[in-house]
């Protein structure tokens, strides 16, 4: 595949290496006929060593093949996550390095995740495109003249903090993009 059509967790091979991509910086050319480059933060797999590299767009990287197996988290094993295959009940190990800040979005029981793996070995998360969190703490509304809807911060229940439209109040359940850290509705 080109490098432009990479995406966040992909797995690729570099310098004979396999690593997932889990940044993309893209940065314009000055002035005309330049190509664009992208910067790849990767993390090789397994091991998790975090190296950068820019590619033209153009550039040919070769995808390795990925197992992705639906699995729902299970439980905290210190600081790694555990998640269970919804077919087979094999259980992933994933370290708090690999999981990053998908931390943020991972709720007891949570279905709809995929673990990526390679040779049987558990290399990366791909969360539900949104989740459900509990608001635990933001501001009352503010009552007053304006007809302005500001956003205010609340604080989830797994210590994230995101916007929310001023009428969520605390104990409110919210959907949230996982991709983008966005308020996503109220949940039932």
């Amino acid at each position: 595949m080109k490098a432009y059509d990479v995406k966040k967790g992909n797995v690729v091979e570099h310098n004979n290496g396999v690593y997932q991509v889990r940044d993309i910086e893209r940065s314009s050319p000055q002035g005309r006929g330049g190509n664009v480059r992208f910067r790849f933060t990767m993390y090789s797999v397994p091991g998790g060593n975090k190296t950068d590299a820019s590619f033209d767009g153009d550039d040919e990287l070769r995808e390795v093949d990925l197992a992705r197996r639906q699995a729902s988290f299970s439980y905290k094993d210190g600081e790694a996550f555990v998640f269970m295959d919804d077919e087979d009940f094999t259980q992933y190990t994933l370290d708090a390095n690999v999981v990053g800040d998908g931390a943020g979005y991972i709720t007891d029981g949570l279905s709809g995740c995929f673990v990526q793996v390679i040779d049987d070995a558990p290399v990366g998360l791909q969360l539900p495109q949104s989740v459900v969190l509990e608001v635990v703490d933001t501001p009352p509304e503010l009552k007053g003249g304006t007809a302005t809807k500001r956003p205010k911060p609340a604080v989830l229940n797994t210590g994230i903090e995101i916007q929310v439209p001023e009428y969520i109040t605390n104990g409110e359940r919210v959907w949230v993009n996982t991709t983008t850290g966005e308020f996503g509705g109220r949940a039932d």
